[in-house]
């Protein structure tokens, strides 16, 4: 039975999955076939010349043109994360909250199945939602050698991994929230807010110094802080991430146990 919840959450949301898979796919490939007109340049990499706070905001740092940099820069310090968690944060929010409000969660909770089975499906659709966008993006870098883009694919792979939980950290810190509050716009606008300054505080760190201590306290810095692409994701940076993921389920569903369903 809580499979059968996954499957009816996927099939609801088989669009916006879809949708969200081939425009990612999409951009990354034109990236990645952008590349050999860039990576020549020298006047790229004078952006990230004098540790520029601007140019860390958008995760620029180091050599830009190299593979790492470019894919780095392009994607794994920023624009991947961004969608990974519009993905997770929308279905975390929506998935508790959400349904309660529209009145279909007390549909949901008259079946013959407890609460944490019910909470375990919709974790399982949220991480299966993300997966089919991660292996999307991993599969379009691998690619990229076509193009130039030579990345070591243990490296590749572990990143990959690392923004993988970062969006389930942040989406089931929404879930969390959203059986909490009752609320699904709360439960957005915190999490959304907690992943920005999250972001900010990582992307700063390297050249602001009074933020560089603040920086462990950012899942940004642990899930692509350490240019995994270069170095590959750090075992310390999972068993964080991990930490924080097992945290926010416990949390959601001690919430969901206690919330009143419409």
């Amino acid at each position: 039975m809580t499979a059968e919840i996954t499957r009816y959450d996927l099939y609801n949301r088989r669009r916006s999955t879809v949708w969200y898979a081939v425009g990612m796919a999409l951009y990354m490939l034109v990236i990645v076939a952008l590349y050999p007109s860039f990576k020549h340049s020298s006047e790229l990499n004078k952006l990230t010349q004098g540790n520029s706070p601007l140019a860390a905001l958008f995760g620029a740092t180091g050599t830009l043109t190299s593979p790492a940099g470019w894919m780095n820069v392009n994607a794994y310090a920023n624009f991947l994360p961004l969608i990974i968690l519009l993905l997770t944060i929308g279905y975390g929010a929506s998935a508790i909250a959400g349904q309660n409000e529209d009145g279909m969660l007390g549909l949901l909770v008259v079946l013959p199945l407890s609460r944490r089975r019910i909470l375990a499906g919709k974790t399982t659709t949220m991480i299966v939602q993300a997966l089919i966008l991660d292996l999307t993006v991993a599969a379009c870098v691998y690619v990229g050698r076509v193009f130039q883009v030579t990345l070591d694919p243990w490296h590749v792979a572990t990143a990959t991994l690392a923004v993988l939980l970062l969006g389930i950290d942040f989406g089931l810190i929404a879930l969390a929230l959203g059986a909490t509050t009752g609320s699904r716009s709360t439960a957005i606008g915190i999490t959304s807010a907690l992943a920005a300054a999250c972001y900010l505080v990582s992307s700063l760190a390297p050249v602001v110094h009074w933020i560089r201590p603040l920086r462990f306290a950012s899942l940004f810095y642990w899930a692509v802080g350490h240019q995994p692409l270069t170095n590959g994701a750090r075992p310390g940076s999972f068993a964080v991430l991990l930490a924080v993921a097992i945290a926010a389920a416990i949390a959601a569903n001690t919430a969901f146990r206690r919330l009143d369903i419409r």
